[in-house]
C-alpha cells in the first residue's frame, strides 16, 4: 500500500523535474550560443597569428608568452585597470549608499531628486566624457578656475600621470546612478520595526546604520560590488574618449590594450589572448569576493551566509 501512494508522488516529482528541464532549455542554448562557443572561439584565436586579412596559423601560446616577457605595455596596463577598479568601486560604493540613504528619507521632491542622480547613468557616453573634458581643461576649466579662485596651482588633471587615473575614476563614480537606485531599492526592504525599537532603546543615527541597516543590506552591498568590480575591470571609454591611453601609459587599460591590438595594429589573434587575461583577472577578484561573501553577508535568520 505504501509502495502504491509512493508512485503518483514518484510521476508527480518526475513531471514537474521535466517542466523545469524543458523551461532551462532557451536560457541554457542563450549560454551555449551567446557565450560559451564565443569563448572559445576567442581561446582558440588566441592562439593563432590572425590579423583579419589574411588566413590564421596556428602559432600555440607563443602570443601568451610574448605578452608576458616582450610585451612593453602589459604590467603598466593591468596597474592602471587595478588602480582604476580600486577607486572606482570604493568611491562608488560609498557614493551610491550615501546618496540612498539620503534620497530614501521623505524630503521635497525626493522623486525629482531621484531621476536626477539616476539621469547621468542614461546618458551618451561621448557627451558626458565631452563634458568632464571642459570641467578638466587645463587653462579654462571649471575645476581649475575654483583652484585658481582659492590660490592654489593649476591641476593637470588628465594629462599628469599622477592625477589622470583618479581624475577618470571620479567620472566613474558620478557614473554610478544604476548602484543609487538598487541600495534605494534595498532600503526600502530593512524592516523598519527594528530602527522603532532600537530608536526606543535610544540607540544613535550612527548605532542603528551600523548594526541594522549595514547588516540588512549586505546581500545588496555583495550585489553591487560584484557589479561595480565587473564593470570598472573593463573599463575603455574613458581612455577611448579623453586620453588615448595616455599621459605616457598611465591610463593604458586592459581593454584599451585589447582594442588598439585589434583594430589598430591588425593583431586580432594577440588581442584575444589578452582578452583571456582580461578574463582571467576578472575571474580572480570575483572568485575572492565570492570565496570571502559568507564572512560578511547577514541573512534574515541572524546567521552569517
Amino acid at each position: 500500500m505504501e509502495t502504491f501512494n509512493k508512485r503518483p508522488q514518484r510521476r508527480t516529482r518526475f513531471q514537474e523535474t521535466s517542466v523545469a528541464y524543458i523551461c532551462l532549455i532557451p536560457a541554457l542554448l542563450g549560454l551555449i550560443f551567446l557565450t560559451y562557443l564565443p569563448l572559445l572561439g576567442v581561446l582558440g584565436i588566441s592562439m593563432t597569428n590572425w590579423t583579419g586579412l589574411k588566413t590564421p596559423e596556428f602559432i600555440g601560446f607563443h602570443n601568451y608568452i610574448e605578452l608576458f616577457t616582450t610585451d612593453p605595455y602589459l604590467k603598466d596596463s593591468i596597474i592602471a585597470t587595478i588602480y582604476f577598479a580600486i577607486l572606482s568601486v570604493a568611491g562608488s560604493m560609498i557614493y551610491s549608499l550615501f546618496i540612498a540613504m539620503l534620497l530614501n528619507r521623505k524630503i521635497p521632491a525626493r522623486g525629482f531628486f531621484r531621476a536626477v542622480f539616476y539621469v547621468p547613468f542614461v546618458l551618451p557616453a561621448a557627451a558626458i566624457y565631452v563634458g568632464w573634458s571642459w570641467l578638466y581643461e587645463a587653462n579654462f576649466g571649471f575645476f581649475n578656475y575654483l583652484l585658481s579662485e582659492m590660490g592654489f596651482d593649476k591641476i593637470l588633471f588628465i594629462a599628469d600621470s599622477s592625477y589622470v587615473v583618479p581624475s577618470l575614476s571620479l567620472i566613474a563614480v558620478w557614473l554610478s546612478g544604476n548602484l543609487i537606485v538598487i541600495f534605494l531599492a534595498g532600503l526600502q526592504n530593512v524592516p523598519t520595526v527594528y530602527h522603532e525599537a532600537a530608536e526606543m532603546d535610544g540607540a544613535s543615527a550612527w548605532n542603528r546604520f551600523k548594526h541594522i541597516t549595514l547588516p540588512c543590506m549586505t546581500p545588496i552591498i555583495f550585489y553591487n560590488l560584484l557589479l561595480s568590480l565587473i564593470a570598472n575591470l573593463q573599463v575603455i571609454t574613458p581612455a577611448l574618449s579623453l586620453t588615448n591611453g595616455g599621459p605616457g601609459n598611465s591610463s593604458r587599460f586592459m581593454t584599451y590594450l585589447m582594442y588598439d591590438q585589434a583594430f589598430v595594429n591588425y593583431k586580432l589573434g594577440y588581442a584575444c589572448a589578452t582578452t583571456f587575461i582580461i578574463f582571467a583577472i576578472l575571474a580572480v577578484f570575483t572568485g575572492v569576493l565570492f570565496k570571502t561573501s559568507h564572512r560578511w553577508i547577514f541573512s534574515e535568520g541572524g546567521d552569517d551566509k
